[in-house]
């Protein structure tokens, strides 16, 4: 920046107007408005400057418009900061796309929770047919590819949730493809948040609204404030969910775990499988995809205190809708709650969209994917591939996926042992955590 030769040419000037086409906004003038402004304070010349910014959205700015600016500011009292050319524009009655779902639209008494002998709650009711009345705070018209898991997971979370919600997602897929500006696909309150610090964000919000009721500002009544990440984003923030786990935050956090940052073109997250071909993890003579195995956020997020942990599956809607149930009512009662739905991705999964459900349904009979909820600390496994007799290896799952397919070749067998006896690993200590309220 010729910020010398500037001061030498102004340095007898009692006004200076500084002209600035790009505004850097709050900071009262652009890049260049800053810097010669940095640039007196530096000399410890003392005028009067007066900062416009012009030309926005491309509007032509002609020699007698300058003069006729030299001429208002010399001598006047006026603005420091101001634009030019600015046009008024013309009012505009924004449509009502939705109308916003009340309480009474979403207290339908589909699920309920009674607490049972050990005092943990029971879920009534929860069947498909009566829960397809339920309104849906996530509305057509969203941008999802064709077989995508984040809406059907979304839809089948509230399905499963009375009463009032607010949503906060934070960057990914789920948010690119619902938020298309001006609109939303949402029919409840929405937030965004970066992948940094959502948990922290919507811990926040949810304890300035139960301490604004308790002083009287806000009018009693219950809201569940739900959080939304896809696998990218409980890696990026996953410090952030920790530390609402540790502090049990009243909110519920659910994670729709593809397996990959797939919203900026499928680079591996802590969540793909082993062995999985991503943008960053390739197949070649001395590659054969992701080298390390999946990251375990079920018993990450148990391990920090969360009241209650679930894994929920589309393939097993019943089991999804009763722990939705439940989440609400630990959210609501008891703190932090964390759920993780394995959630398809056509695109980058490179299958059929319309054989998700069974790809869905063969990681967990596979035990890659296993259905289990853990409620203050206690282990429940939900549904059990060995006693149903539907228990696979997990090369039959892999071999679904064109993104894992090359695994079944045989120079791949040893990745493949390596995969299975992970898998082995983590089932027999889920089952031994079951079989034991210490564990």
């Amino acid at each position: 920046f010729p910020k010398a030769k500037l001061i030498e040419k102004i340095a007898h000037a009692q006004t200076l107007i500084i002209l600035d086409r790009q505004d850097s906004y709050g900071a009262q003038g652009g890049n260049m408005s800053l810097e010669i402004r940095a640039a007196l304070q530096e000399a410890k010349l003392d005028c009067e400057v007066y900062t416009r910014i012009y030309g926005l959205g491309g509007k032509d700015f002609y020699y007698e418009e300058a003069v006729k600016l030299v001429k208002e500011c010399v001598g006047q009292d006026l603005p420091k900061f101001d634009y030019l050319q600015i046009s008024e524009g013309q009012p505009v009655q924004e449509p009502e796309y939705f109308k916003p779902l009340s309480a009474s639209d979403t207290e339908l008494g589909f699920t309920r929770c009674v607490l049972n002998e050990q005092g943990r709650p029971q879920v009534q009711g929860g069947q498909i047919a009566a829960t397809t009345a339920m309104p849906k705070r996530l509305a057509p018209g969203h941008g999802a590819c064709p077989g995508c898991g984040i809406p059907v997971n979304v839809n089948l979370l509230l399905r499963g949730i009375e009463g009032l919600v607010v949503l906060l997602f934070q960057t990914g897929c789920g948010m690119v493809v619902t938020t298309s500006y001006p609109k939303t696909s949402f029919k409840v309150p929405y937030l965004h948040n970066l992948f940094q610090n959502g948990a922290a964000t919507v811990a926040g919000l949810a304890e300035m609204f139960h301490q604004r009721q308790k002083r009287g500002e806000l009018p009693q009544g219950e809201i569940t404030f739900i959080m939304i990440s896809g696998d990218g984003g409980m890696d990026i923030g996953l410090g952030s969910a920790i530390g609402a786990a540790l502090r049990n935050d009243a909110f519920i956090l659910m994670e729709y775990d593809n397996g990959g940052y797939m919203n900026t073109g499928y680079q591996l997250s802590y969540s793909t499988p082993m062995g999985a071909r991503s943008s960053t993890s390739h197949i070649g003579k001395t590659q054969y995809g992701k080298t390390f195995v999946n990251k375990d956020t079920p018993q990450i997020m148990a391990a920090a205190g969360a009241q209650y942990v679930a894994t929920v599956a589309e393939s097993q809607p019943v089991d999804f809708l009763k722990k939705a149930a439940k989440a609400q009512y630990y959210a609501k009662n008891k703190g932090f709650v964390y759920l993780k739905a394995l959630s398809a991705c056509p695109l980058n999964w490179a299958d059929v969209p319309s054989q998700e459900r069974k790809v869905i349904q063969a990681a967990v009979d596979c035990g890659y994917f296993p259905l289990y909820e853990i409620e203050e600390g206690v282990t429940t496994i939900n549904y059990n591939p060995e006693k149903t007799g539907k228990q696979i290896p997990a090369i039959d799952w892999l071999k679904m996926m064109g993104r894992t397919r090359h695994l079944g070749k045989p120079e791949y067998a040893e990745v493949v042992d390596h995969i299975q006896k992970e898998i082995d690993k983590r089932w027999i200590r889920l089952k031994a955590r079951a079989e034991s309220e210490v564990l």
